[in-house]
């Protein structure tokens, strides 16, 4: 489990074999390794990779055919990756809970810079529209959260079927993680926000009005109607 919120930069090359090599770059590479072991799970551009080997300036991590083909993970070279290791207990969570799941490839359509942001517009690639619409499009929603490559972000607006997002990102963000290197057309790894997606997947459940023989447990139906609305009048969306 991750918070979304950028710990340092890297590089990132491929060794092979589904194996890359993350050199820490940033001058608080130290946040990442710092006491970093084997077998730790760190986020590389929100790609939750776990670290087979440990390196003086980085670490070597494993990723699997899967996680390649849902991710900007090895589709360019010497690529500048976002780190963040995860969560510990007892650790501020300032951003919001990212699981390194990516979901989607999306795209930067505009970049704008405004007088205390940037604003930046994401859609889903041509060719990758179909899991834009599944993954991504039905959980956008305005100030719910979303991560981009990794980091936190609130959207700021989006469009009533998700084809489209902004968000405003401020300058300590925009400089201090890879979005300031984005130019229209580069892909960026998605995640929604997993509370949305158990939002979700309880209201689908709560139509069901007969359970199934073998479920033991109640079903949302039985604590009575849940609606948008109710969620929202609630402070759960």
């Amino acid at each position: 489990m991750f918070t979304g919120l950028i710990q340092s930069r890297g590089k990132l090359k491929s060794l092979g074999n589904d194996y890359f090599q993350i050199s820490c770059t940033s001058n608080n590479s130290y946040q990442i390794l710092q006491d970093l072991a084997i077998g730790d799970s760190v986020a590389v551009d929100g790609v939750c990779l776990t670290v087979v080997e440990v390196l003086p300036q980085g670490f070597v991590a494993v990723a699997s055919p899967e996680t390649l083909r849902r991710t900007t993970l090895g589709s360019f070279p010497d690529a500048l990756v976002n780190l963040e290791t995860s969560l510990r207990a007892g650790s501020k969570l300032g951003g919001h809970f990212v699981t390194g799941h990516v979901d989607a490839i999306g795209t930067l359509a505009t970049s704008t810079q405004t007088a205390n942001a940037w604003e930046m517009r994401f859609t889903a690639p041509p060719t990758a529209n179909s899991g834009w619409q599944r993954q991504i499009a039905p959980y956008i929603v305005s100030k719910g959260s979303i991560a981009v490559n990794g980091i936190s972000l609130t959207v700021a607006d989006c469009d009533a079927d998700g084809n489209w997002f902004e968000v405003a990102v401020i300058p300590h963000s925009f400089g201090e993680t890879n979005l300031s290197y984005l130019q229209p057309g580069s892909l960026v790894n998605l995640e929604a926000d997993i509370l949305g997606k158990y939002v979700a997947k309880f209201l689908r459940s709560g139509s069901k009005s007969h359970p199934e023989p073998w479920e033991e447990t109640p079903t949302i139906n039985s604590l009575g109607t849940i609606t948008p609305e109710f969620l929202a009048e609630h402070g759960f969306i």
